[in-house]
């Protein structure tokens, strides 16, 4: 049985997995999604640095996992890219996929995350930006996002926990369960 659980798992994430090779459109693309998006816009003004992923996917049945690929940038500079893993287990069902942005308060938090390998534990929140008049959702019980009608006219409301302010902006997909807490992040520098 674990093994049929393992071998959904990796084909939901080789279906939703992003292509390794993504373009630097869709960097910009997420960039300006999140700059139009209420307070993660106005992170980008006080902010050390900040990592993008453009195109997580997300799946799983029972056993799940989600991946993406993303850049890391120091007061503006492109330094490194990041890989993002998480497996979870539990009550959940379906697949998504969605951008995700890290802002970084100080050098300290951007270091910490540079590190090679750094994971959210069970207490990371994240503010997810929706389409649709008044919806919200946070992870952790935290702070909780408005929004409007598409994701670069969303409006999102949060702040930086532990050097670190995480947002999120659904691109598509059904899946019932969210979460960052688990992800995990490799970091390799240009």
């Amino acid at each position: 049985m674990t093994t049929l659980i393992r071998n959904v798992t990796l084909s939901i994430l080789l279906v939703l997995a992003p292509v390794s090779g993504v373009l630097a459109d869709e960097y910009a693309d997420a960039i300006q999604a999140f700059k139009g998006a209420g307070q993660s816009g106005e992170l980008f003004k006080t902010a050390y640095g900040y990592a993008v992923f453009p195109t997580i996917g997300k799946g799983g049945l029972v056993v799940g996992g989600a991946r993406g690929k993303g850049q890391v940038y120091e007061k503006g500079k492109h330094i490194g890219d990041a890989t993002m893993t998480q497996i979870t287990a539990g009550l959940q069902a379906g697949g998504e996929a969605f951008s995700e942005i890290i802002f970084f308060e100080n050098k300290a938090a951007l270091d910490q995350f540079t590190q090679g390998n750094f994971e959210f534990g069970a207490q990371a929140q994240a503010v997810a930006i929706t389409a649709g008049a008044s919806a919200g959702a946070s992870t952790g019980g935290g702070a909780s996002a408005s929004a409007s009608a598409t994701q670069h006219d969303a409006a999102a409301a949060g702040a930086y926990y532990k050097g670190m302010a995480v947002f999120t902006v659904a691109k598509g997909g059904l899946m019932y369960e969210a979460s960052i807490g688990g992800q995990k992040f490799n970091y390799k520098p240009l």
